[in-house]
């Protein structure tokens, strides 16, 4: 039963996309809600089955552990929303990339296909392919980026796949000097590059060569997670592409692919005597250093947001690096949060998007005079994001820290407590602007009316996520059986 659930998972999605490409336009809409929906159930019956234990966790060719079932059930989640949120933003707009009479239909399919692959990742038993999975959902994604058909999003979609397509081909380089460097044990196999072969193998590895592969694969993936000072894609990206595509950008796609780094560094970790959590703490301060001025300056929503993502991927790499069980319930916390916030936040951009197009160029301003349901989701979602209590994200952080102590990282500790806290300045007083600043000019009866059909979405969005963290929460207590796993090895 849980093969054909590992199957079934990213398989609906793929099936949805082929589904979506056939049938009739006028039914778009609703078959994405339906299909989206039974691949959300399947995806998230599938992480239960993890997280409760009840499943293998090492399945052959298949990885189902902890950590796993909390990826799924983020990634689950998020994907349905975007995809529920995507008949109003289509409606609203009109995407002038895909070839005339079809931009809604191509939409769907390279939405459908992003999702099956990011669907995937948490799952394969195997770094290779693992690799293969992330380029894919570079394919797809550059695609929706570029949705819009303007000149900057053109650039964006450019940049972005350029620059992601340049990280993977040097972490693929790592694969292959690791591939060369475990023993064959009966053949050349790709098996050889199976996460606990990998663990395996990593005592009787040269250390040198091991540090060289492990490098190349984690600098590589630090390309598409998006830390600094390889992050420049990840601002235009997030702030052109449509706001259901940025959500699965940043709530899904970064914290996906750092998942893969962390069982690279985790299957590694015998051979790398230390070097691999150093790494790892060394791109979240850099992240967090690049991050905290441009939460201080004025910046248009989406791009608040998408700089809001660079400091927040910095706080796992921390929580990484401190390799404590403290700092691993952060992690987990932060992961479920940290998408529960930011994908709040870009829908919330779609009817404010829709009311006054200057929102995509122009700081937000007294959003409240604007629409009150608008400017709560912002609220919401920007003081999640600061790290204000009670959000997951303030005990999330706390945990993290605490970790760091643990660990006896005092001086990074220190270090990352100064970020976060001028992050939190920054961030609130973009929230206090937003929505309490000066009033922008009335918009149009048309646009109100829009803002109420996108009430219930964010409604439903605070909801779900809400009970997503807490869930999550509970497993991860320190002590409790999902941090045993993600101690063993995350894998």
């Amino acid at each position: 039963m849980t093969d054909l659930l590992v199957i079934a998972a990213p398989a609906l999605a793929l099936l949805t996309a082929v589904l979506l490409a056939l049938v009739p336009a006028r039914l778009l809409d609703g078959a994405d809600a339906l299909l989206s929906t039974l691949t959300a159930a399947v995806a998230i019956a599938l992480a239960v089955v993890a997280l409760t234990g009840h499943g293998d966790p090492d399945g052959g060719w298949y990885v189902l552990d902890g950590a796993t079932g909390v990826y799924l059930i983020v990634v689950a989640v998020v994907g349905l929303l975007s995809a529920l949120a995507s008949a109003g933003h289509l409606a609203s707009v009109h995407a002038r990339f895909f070839a005339r009479g079809v931009p809604q239909r191509s939409y769907y399919v390279a939405l459908q296909l992003f999702w099956a692959a990011l669907i995937a990742v948490p799952l394969v038993d195997n770094l290779a392919i693992a690799w293969i999975l992330i380029e894919a959902t570079t394919a797809a994604s550059a695609l929706l980026v570029a949705t819009s058909g303007k000149a900057t999003a053109l650039e964006a979609g450019w940049k972005y796949l350029v620059l992601t397509t340049l990280g993977l081909a040097v972490a693929l380089l790592g694969i292959v000097v690791l591939y060369a460097a475990v023993p064959d044990g009966a053949a050349t196999s790709l098996s050889r590059l199976d996460w606990s072969a990998i663990h395996a193998a990593a005592a009787g590895l040269d250390p040198d060569v091991a540090l060289v592969a492990f490098v190349l694969i984690v600098a590589g993936l630090a390309s598409k997670i998006g830390w600094a000072p390889v992050h420049n894609w990840l601002p235009d990206a997030h702030s052109e592409a449509p706001p259901p595509v940025s959500a699965l950008l940043s709530a899904a796609l970064l914290p996906t692919v750092m998942l893969v780094a962390w069982r690279a560094q985790a299957a590694l970790a015998p051979a790398l005597d230390g070097t691999g959590s150093a790494l790892f703490l060394g791109f979240g301060l850099i992240s967090l250093a690049v991050a905290v001025p441009f939460l201080w300056r004025p910046l248009p929503l989406k791009r608040l947001l998408a700089y809001s993502s660079l400091e927040h991927m910095g706080i796992l790499a921390l929580g990484i690096g401190f390799a404590s069980p403290l700092a691993t319930a952060g992690v987990v916390i932060h992961v479920a949060g940290h998408a529960l916030a930011k994908s709040l936040g870009f829908y919330a951009a779609i009817p404010l998007l829709r009311a006054d197009e200057r929102l995509s160029t122009q700081p937000p301003s007294g959003l409240g005079g604007v629409d009150p349901a608008g400017a709560t989701a912002v609220g919401v979602s920007l003081g999640s994001l600061s790290g204000l209590p009670p959000s997951p994200l303030f005990f999330s952080e706390v945990l993290i820290l605490a970790g760091g102590v643990a660990a006896g990282e005092l001086v990074v500790v220190a270090v990352a407590a100064t970020a976060l806290a001028l992050g939190f300045l920054g961030l609130a007083h973009a929230l206090i602007t937003s929505v309490a600043g000066e009033r922008p000019a009335p918009v149009d009866p048309p646009a109100r009316a829009a803002h109420r059909r996108h009430r219930l979405a964010w409604l439903t969005t605070a909801v779900v996520g809400g009970l997503i963290c807490l869930s999550v929460a509970v497993y991860a207590l320190p002590g409790s059986q999902l941090i045993d796993d993600l101690m063993r090895g995350v894998t």
